[in-house]
């Protein structure tokens, strides 16, 4: 089970753990297990200055609500600064946009931690279909960290069915059709049924690049 996991993950690590944190439904999920057993767990939210509006309600609402220890990970170039450079990176290179956005701010925080817990799911994608539940992660800098993705075994039914028992709230997001959500300018309704993440970025790829810079080790 994944709270079982995750209760044997805190208590047989000592380094610091943390939960990166994007406020879909299955981080909420991971959320709600990792606050019962350490409510003051950093959760690190990549702000990029792209998300939803509904996502930052959301996301301030939450924080309230549960007393969070919220992270708020911001680029180096603020959007208007960034778009004066370069232009809509997102619409003309979004690999890049992605890398100064998202990947390269949680590289740098993930610096301060040993264990790093997502809501990953091998369902979501066909490019997390070998996700391991714990693995092994190098950071350019060549420090390792213990990175646990709980739910890497769920369906979507069963993070909906969790969501509910819990009576936890979820991203109005979702209300209007949207599987995966991210970024406002990379989100759309899917295009495939049967993949959750086709909607992102127009097709063109199905990761930011945050759980692809390193390929992780299975050490579970």
């Amino acid at each position: 089970m994944p709270d079982n996991l995750i209760r044997e993950i805190l208590e047989g690590n000592a380094g610091r753990p943390c939960l990166t944190c994007s406020f879909q439904a299955e981080d909420m999920v991971v959320l709600d297990m990792l606050r019962k057993l350490r409510p003051a767990i950093p959760v690190l939210f990549l702000d990029t200055g792209y998300h939803f509006q509904e996502t930052y309600e959301y996301r301030d609402r939450m924080a309230r609500q549960w007393g969070l220890n919220l992270v708020n990970l911001q680029p180096e170039l603020p959007v208007a600064e960034q778009e004066s450079k370069f232009g809509k990176l997102y619409g003309t290179h979004p690999d890049q946009c992605c890398k100064m956005r998202k990947v390269e701010p949680l590289l740098r925080a993930l610096a301060d931690y040993e264990i790093w817990f997502t809501g990953l799911r091998r369902e979501q994608s066909p490019t997390r279909a070998n996700l391991e539940q714990v693995e092994q992660h190098t950071l350019p800098s060549g420090k390792t960290l213990v990175k646990v993705s709980p739910l890497a075994l769920w369906t979507w039914k069963e993070v909906w069915s969790y969501l509910r028992v819990n009576e936890i709230d979820y991203l109005p997001l979702y209300d209007q059709g949207y599987p995966s959500i991210g970024c406002e300018p990379c989100t759309a309704l899917p295009s495939d049924a049967g993949n959750l993440r086709s909607g992102r970025w127009g097709g063109q790829k199905l990761e930011c690049g945050i759980h692809t810079f390193d390929a992780g080790k299975r050490i579970a």
